[in-house]
């Protein structure tokens, strides 16, 4: 019981936080946590990657997909998007495809949040 609850927590959370990676920066009050959660991805997959050992790294996947093995479920994807996009649609989609959408997705968010949240810090700077 508990596993299938942390199970819909992490489907949930995870699912909530790639959103708002992705789309954090549209609205003016979230663009400085957006660009922090953003960061914050880019230093687990870089980083912490390369002390575990996968480039991609990403903490919650690992936890998630832990709780899953202890459902018995097999055979899971090496990340969580093609995971979730699996589940969701009941596909299964190119692990490949996969990975490229959400390198490029994140590296256009990541620039998107960059470049805006510089423009308000300069917005900010000339109203002074």
């Amino acid at each position: 019981m508990i596993w299938n609850i942390l199970d819909i927590f992490f489907v949930i959370f995870h699912t909530s936080l790639i959103f708002f990676n992705l789309f954090g920066w549209i609205w003016k009050g979230t663009r400085k946590l957006n660009v922090i959660t953003l960061s914050l991805t880019g230093v687990s997959w870089l980083f912490l990657g390369l002390i575990v050992g996968t480039l991609g790294y990403c903490p919650l996947t690992d936890w998630h997909f832990k709780i899953l093995e202890k459902l018995g479920k097999t055979d899971l994807p090496y990340s969580y998007t093609k995971y979730l996009a699996d589940r969701l649609t009941g596909l299964d989609i190119n692990a490949s495809l996969v990975d490229n959408v959400t390198l490029y997705t994140f590296l256009a968010a990541f620039t998107i949040s960059i470049v805006l949240n510089i423009r308000d810090f300069v917005k900010r700077k000339n109203k002074k």
